[in-house]
């Protein structure tokens, strides 16, 4: 390895640029330090000459996020490496060593518990571990509660009765010659009392961890022949004992429902991803069984997608313990080096390491189950942190100072399109007031004027369309006016009048074109007072009108979290309503050729069961008994919406984790 350093200064990136020519083309990993020679980020490169160059490109042209860490920078060093996976050794004792805060960090909020079995003891005794793994100890796990370990162990400790006492018990048993409480009701076979050998306590626990590894069959079956011998022996007792100890394997092995009918041993990992946060689920499935899970929302401080994220996750999670690298890694993109990233955890194990995305069968489908407990994972922190009074107030106040605002943005409206190339173009409005979701004022709108997809024409007219509702609306308040001013609430229902309501801003999901369409359509109302944004989605940059440069809010700003979350519900929202009328186009286009069938009676149809999947779960009686329709076009109707093949629905079973109880349920 040869180490090479740039001249530590502080007049931004081109200030510390390494001179043209003296970054080398080898392998390396490279450290960016502040002023105060604090490393603030660790990075490895096959090139480091092409790596570190991009960092010194145009500020204007970097990830808002990158171009942070390069203006904080005050120099830059290289190590030039071997090999890749050198380079990805030495990055991740940097990452363990400097702890960088450009660095993303998969970190737990809380200590996972392990089933350790101390290996290296005489008596080696099974108990809840926690924290760092200790030599000579053999684990398993983690899991997600303490209690659900103990509860396992407990039934298992009288099929297996090995020690689980504490050194001070075991001592003092040994002292006064009499076990524990566990050796008088045979949950502990007494090895402080010399009841079995140490060898024979050791076949004990030897037995016991190749149950918890998955090697659950032999044992089930050699105390079905001791039971069934027993009582061809007459021995009733030992029998009715042996049935017993046989339940309780068959009670533990219900607690870990099998998921992979080959045995494998393999990590099952997934993400879920906004600009901002990253969620990481994984489960641990040994002999085919699911042995433990966690899950992690760590800040996402880098530019890289799903394949860098997946790569940082298994750099951290294996390259510092070899004891917790399985045979197969699962994860839903490869990441960028996975040929280095095999080799190098294959060296670690001592044995091949393969790292693939599963493409059918039950590995997908437990895929598929990981990413839904990722997904859920996020959606529960952010409703946390959404549910905090302090933390909305202070993301309006942010939202106010950084948009220059004269007072706080009490109601916030986005606004999103959504088409298919141009065709079923619709358009969404969410309300956010004092930070939280007003669904019963969403509004949906259907795109009228514009052809083909032309985003900023259909923002134009949805802007266009909502404050003339506004304007309408103030006019008849104004009309009905009383002591206390408009009448904004309608005096029938009680409720207020839609659209009535004017916001304290506009958010636009786009870039400058959408902005300046929302606000030309706010100026040919008349309307001066209502201020406008955009959110871009690539960078997450806020962009105001007729603005050559955008607003930057700090990563960790909560008025920036606030604006990404408006801006993803009203995707959401308009995504929906878009795929709902591609549905009901869809039904509409099935019965186009069904005899007899008219677009009145279609419509009948569309409204009577509401979609394509209802329409064709629906029996020829149920047809039949819809206004204008006879059993010849119902006949015709079902031939018409019968799948191709006729296969019926078919829903696979799956396996999750309920977050609440930590028990493994099936669905």
């Amino acid at each position: 390895m040869s180490p090479a350093r740039t001249p530590r200064t502080t007049g931004g990136p081109s200030s510390y640029r390494p001179e043209p020519g003296t970054i080398p083309t080898q392998p390396g990993v490279y450290r960016f330090r502040d002023a105060t020679s604090r490393v603030i980020y660790v990075g490895k490169a096959k090139n480091l000459r092409s790596r570190l160059s991009s960092y010194f490109a145009d500020v204007a042209t970097l990830h808002q996020r990158t171009a942070t860490m390069v203006t904080t920078a005050a120099s830059v060093e290289w190590t030039v490496v071997n090999t890749e996976v050198e380079a990805l050794q030495l990055e991740y004792s940097w990452i363990k060593e400097y702890d960088p805060r450009f660095n993303v960090k998969y970190r737990d909020d809380k200590s996972y518990p392990w089933l350790a079995v101390t290996l290296g003891d005489e008596y080696p005794r099974v108990m809840v571990g926690r924290g760092a793994k200790r030599k000579g100890t053999r684990y398993f796990g983690p899991y997600s509660h303490a209690w659900a370990i103990r509860e396992t162990v407990d039934i298992l400790l009288r099929v297996f009765p090995m020690r689980s006492c504490s050194n001070g018990v075991f001592k003092r048993s040994a002292q006064i010659g009499r076990p524990c409480l566990l050796g008088y009701i045979g949950k502990c076979s007494a090895p402080c009392v010399d009841a079995v050998s140490a060898d024979e306590h050791r076949a004990i626990v030897e037995d016991f961890c190749d149950f918890m590894g998955g090697q659950t069959r032999p044992f089930v079956r050699r105390i079905e022949k001791e039971m069934y011998a027993a009582s061809d022996a007459m021995d009733f007792e030992r029998a009715a004992r042996l049935r017993d100890d046989l339940g309780a394997l068959q009670k533990a092995l219900e607690k870990q429902a099998v998921v992979l009918g080959d045995g494998a041993d393999a990590d099952v990992i997934a993400l879920a991803e906004d600009p901002l946060e990253v969620a990481v689920q994984i489960f641990y499935v040994r002999g085919g069984r699911i042995r433990g899970q966690r899950g992690w929302v760590a800040d996402r401080v880098e530019d890289g997608g799903t394949p860098e994220l997946v790569e940082d996750f298994l750099l951290q999670l294996y390259a510092g313990d070899a004891d917790a690298v399985p045979r197969e890694i699962l994860v839903p993109e490869l990441p960028p080096d996975v040929e280095t990233f095999e080799a190098l955890l294959s060296d670690l194990r001592g044995s091949r390491v393969v790292i693939r995305v599963p493409q059918r069968g039950d590995k997908k489908t437990l895929q598929e189950t990981v990413a839904r407990n990722a997904g859920q994972s996020l959606a529960l922190h952010k409703t946390k942190r959404a549910s905090d009074l302090t933390t909305r107030n202070r993301a309006l106040e942010e939202i106010r100072e950084a948009l220059e605002l004269e007072e706080v943005p009490l109601r916030i409206e986005c606004y999103d399109v959504s088409n298919l190339q141009g065709t079923e173009v619709v358009a969404s409005m969410v309300v956010f007031e004092d930070g939280l979701a007003r669904k019963g004022e969403y509004r949906r709108f259907v795109i009228r004027d514009v052809e083909g997809q032309n985003d900023v024409a259909s923002m134009h007219e949805v802007i266009t369309r909502r404050f003339r509702r506004l304007l309408d609306e103030q006019a008849r308040s104004e009309s009905r006016e009383t002591d206390q001013g408009p009448m904004l609430v309608d005096p029938e229902t009680g409720r207020p009048r839609k659209f009535a309501y004017a916001p304290g801003l506009v958010v636009v999901d786009g870039g400058p074109p959408q902005v300046a369409a929302a606000q030309q359509a706010l100026d040919e109302l008349g309307i001066d007072d209502i201020p406008v944004c955009g959110l871009a989605k690539r960078l997450e940059e806020v962009w105001l009108p007729a603005q050559e440069d955008p607003v930057i809010l700090a990563r960790s700003s909560e008025g920036l979290y606030l604006l990404q979350r408006i801006r993803d519900e009203a995707h959401r929202f308009a995504i929906n309503h878009h795929r709902s009328r591609r549905s009901k186009t869809m039904v509409e286009s099935v019965l186009d050729d069904v005899p007899g069938l008219g677009e009145v009676r279609r419509k009948t149809l569309l409204k009577h069961f509401g979609s394509l999947k209802k329409l064709r779960a629906a029996e020829l009686d149920e047809l039949a008994l819809v206004p204008g329709i006879g059993p010849q076009t119902a006949a015709a109707i079902k031939q018409a919406v019968a799948p191709a093949g006729g296969a019926a629905d078919s829903t696979p079973t799956t396996v999750s984790i309920n977050t609440a109880t930590g028990e493994i349920e099936e669905t």
